[in-house]
């Protein structure tokens, strides 16, 4: 009876992994994080160490300057010496030089463009088969991303795969996206645009966490209890599990 008793316990556990773990509330209680359905708002480019930039104005073109960022997050400029630019959009940027050059030219006139990109790189993680940091292409997708890490391995679960962007003063924003249907051209997936810094993560399948925990928990209790049991899942027949 008490070996009856234990292998109910567990398939009934089994059975509340396999229905919660399909849902966005299982995610959200898991996570604490409420899940994003549709794509974050856009945010400005902000300007990064590494950038170059073009700093022209209308009126005074003797004092137009090609700079790069330094490391620090600064520029040194005619006239105003150092500026800090890291963080800033190339508006905000232009409003900042412009007040700057009020205090010695009537009425300056200037445009900042962004002539150089650092490199932008995302990060992809969970199971795929390369985790770390990717280089990110114009319009990349994630799933071109994934598959620079080496693509899904056998226990991903591309259907649950979670986008984390940053978002005004840097609160992640969580995106789920189904990138089972996006490799078909299919869902919001197939047209989400990547950005830099964003992570893209890949969670394990049901099943693989069901077995990592059977292997690692139920097994060993009951063999402890000198018990040994096996838990198998047959997608190919009664899509049922059994116990053997």
């Amino acid at each position: 009876m008490k070996i009856e008793k234990a292998i109910g316990t567990v398939m009934a556990v089994i059975f509340c992994l396999i229905t919660a773990c399909s849902s966005n509330k299982a995610v959200e209680k898991s996570t604490g994080v409420p899940m994003t359905p549709v794509a974050p708002k856009l945010l400005p480019y902000s300007i990064q160490p590494g950038d170059q930039l073009d700093i022209k104005f209308f009126y005074n073109p003797e004092l137009n300057e090609t700079v790069t960022v330094r490391p620090d997050g600064m520029i040194t400029l005619q006239l105003i010496d150092d500026v800090k630019v890291a963080g800033l959009s190339p508006s905000e940027l232009d409003a900042l030089l412009t007040k700057e050059y009020s205090k010695d030219l009537r009425k300056p006139v200037l445009s900042v463009i962004v002539r150089t990109f650092t490199a932008q790189r995302v990060f992809v993680g969970g199971e795929v088969v390369q985790p770390g940091l990717v280089q990110l292409a114009p319009g990349m997708h994630p799933v071109q991303a994934v598959f620079q890490a080496g693509g899904f391995r056998e226990t991903a679960k591309p259907e649950a795969a979670i986008v984390i962007r940053k978002g005004e003063g840097n609160k992640p924003i969580p995106v789920l996206l189904d990138l089972n249907d996006a490799m078909y051209g299919v869902g919001q997936g197939a047209s989400f645009e990547l950005q830099p810094d964003d992570i893209v993560y890949i969670p394990k399948s049901t099943i693989a966490k069901v077995n990592k925990w059977v292997d690692e928990y139920i097994q060993g209790m009951l063999m402890f209890n000198g018990w040994s049991f096996g838990i198998g899942y047959e997608l190919d027949k009664e899509d049922k599990w059994k116990v053997f």
